[in-house]
């Protein structure tokens, strides 16, 4: 009996051993399935989003492709040869400003005393003349002409020459070494002045340091001529259509009084209108050129998707310029003979560059320019 007991028990353990090993199998089996699957998994996920950035740079590439503009050199596309719009209504695309009833302040307008003085100045240094007379005297500020020769222990060094050239020099401008223009002062036209200098030690390795001696010819001292009634009548009475001092100064005030009036009119005038439609021909015409135009300057366009972008908001800032001056122009009912127009830009600027820019695009100017002078004749 006890025998039989003992064969019982151990069939029970095999019988459990055996069992334990399916069930070992059995998991061993579930957990390569969920691994599989898990794999799998994972790699449909790495597929989709590799998928996913293909069609992303696809998509990409072809919406450049859809928006990229292509440059161009036709200034006139778009345009009729009067210089206007082609099939574009004004009356309807642009809501425009109330032009004839614009408050102009005289303070925005006017010319400052500063700006006259400055083109004053400005026109009279145009005529300043190198004066030799010996009685004259260097001062601080002044500007001379001179000649040198450098020599450093006696020998000449490279760059130290005018070679009888003439340096024009503003004495205290600090563009000559050390003290160099202060040694000047005092002298006059036709002396033979000795300037001894020390190069600065950061100057270059030859020269650095150095002591150096300059032989320096005054030949003159630039001498800028006042306003008077007898310089207009010597050099502007012509051009400027003036004869005395303070009708040239009037005539400089009045100038600027026009340009910042016609500044004020028309910043007003753009600032003011409202573009309801732009045509999107003309736009794309605006686009092809300046496109061009920045291609020839050597423009940067990394983002293709960002520069189109700019250039079309640049393109509509043109764009609505041009069709805010024809609008005012058509409101206005002016006019002019475009083809005798042209004909006296081909006179003027040569027929090779008066086709390069064509008929339409020359004429366009001439629409600005007439509604421009017709805005500031309302304000005068």
């Amino acid at each position: 009996m006890e025998k039989k007991k003992s064969a019982r028990v151990d069939g029970d353990k095999n019988v459990s051993k055996s069992k334990a090993k399916r069930d070992a199998r059995r998991k061993q089996v579930q957990r390569e399935k969920r691994d599989a699957n898990v794999a799998k998994i994972i790699w449909t996920a790495v597929a989709a989003v590799i998928v996913l950035g293909l069609l992303l740079v696809v998509g990409r590439q072809l919406y450049i492709m859809a928006i990229r503009t292509t440059p161009g050199t036709d200034y006139s596309a778009g345009l009729t040869d009067d210089g206007r719009i082609e099939k574009a209504d004004m009356a309807a695309m642009v809501d425009l400003a109330d032009y004839r009833n614009i408050s102009v302040p005289a303070d925005e307008v006017e010319a400052t005393a500063e700006e006259v003085e400055d083109e004053i100045n400005s026109m009279l240094e145009s005529y300043k003349e190198l004066s030799t007379d010996e009685q004259m005297v260097i001062a601080d500020g002044d500007e001379v002409n001179i000649d040198y020769v450098g020599t450093v222990d006696g020998v000449e060094f490279d760059g130290g020459n005018s070679n009888g050239a003439g340096y024009d020099l503003t004495i205290g401008s600090g563009l000559f070494i050390d003290d160099f223009e202060q040694q000047l002062i005092g002298h006059k036209p036709g002396d033979e002045v000795t300037v001894e200098v020390t190069f600065p030690e950061d100057y270059d390795e030859e020269m650095a340091g150095k002591d150096a001696v300059f032989a320096v010819t005054v030949n003159g001292i630039q001498v800028t001529p006042e306003l008077t009634d007898d310089f207009v009548a010597e050099n502007l009475a012509d051009t400027e259509e003036v004869s005395t001092a303070a009708e040239y100064r009037a005539k400089v005030k009045e100038d600027f009084y026009q340009e910042h009036l016609q500044d004020y009119l028309t910043t007003y005038v753009l600032d003011n209108s409202t573009v309801n439609t732009y045509p999107d021909k003309y736009v794309k015409a605006t686009k092809s050129v300046m496109k061009n135009s920045d291609e020839n300057s050597g423009m940067e366009m990394e983002d293709e998707i960002a520069y189109e972008k700019e250039l079309t908001q640049r393109a509509k800032d043109t764009v609505k310029e041009v069709m805010v001056y024809q609008a005012v122009f058509e409101d206005a009912g002016l006019s002019f003979d475009a083809e005798a127009y042209y004909n006296e830009q081909v006179e003027a600027m040569g027929e090779e560059y008066a086709k390069m820019y064509g008929a339409g695009y020359l004429a366009q100017g001439e629409v600005k320019q007439m509604a421009i002078d017709y805005l500031v004749g309302l304000y005068q």
